[in-house]
């Protein structure tokens, strides 16, 4: 598997559809599940995703659950940080996959930039 990095004009993450995530609970706590709904705007698309430019307009300031790093993903789903970059990536993979689909161009710069061919 390659290094995981977030990839610019992407965008997948910010698909925040609740119906597309029912383990929400599990992983968020209440005072962040009821942030997360809040942020979750027209076609389930985060209210601060820019969709002319694919960037989030508050990434500076974004929530702890938009932050894809070794801490974060050990302190929300467990993730050993030896199993951080192989988790990061299936993840990334699969989201794009849902939003973008399979064979979309996101899911074809995403494995060409993280050096899985």
């Amino acid at each position: 598997m390659g290094i995981w990095q977030c990839v610019e004009g992407c965008g997948a993450c910010c698909h925040l559809d609740p119906s597309d995530r029912p383990d929400l609970e599990d992983y968020l706590s209440p005072e962040e599940l009821t942030q997360y709904l809040s942020l979750v705007g027209e076609g389930g698309w985060c209210i601060n995703f820019d969709h002319t430019t694919r960037k989030c307009r508050i990434y500076e300031d974004r929530p702890r659950f938009c932050r894809v790093t070794p801490e974060t993903f050990e302190e929300m789903y467990g993730v050993d940080r030896e199993e951080f970059n192989d988790f990061a990536i299936e993840c990334c993979q699969q989201q794009i996959a849902g939003v973008y689909g399979e064979d979309s161009s996101e899911m074809k710069d995403y494995n060409r930039a993280v050096g899985v061919l």
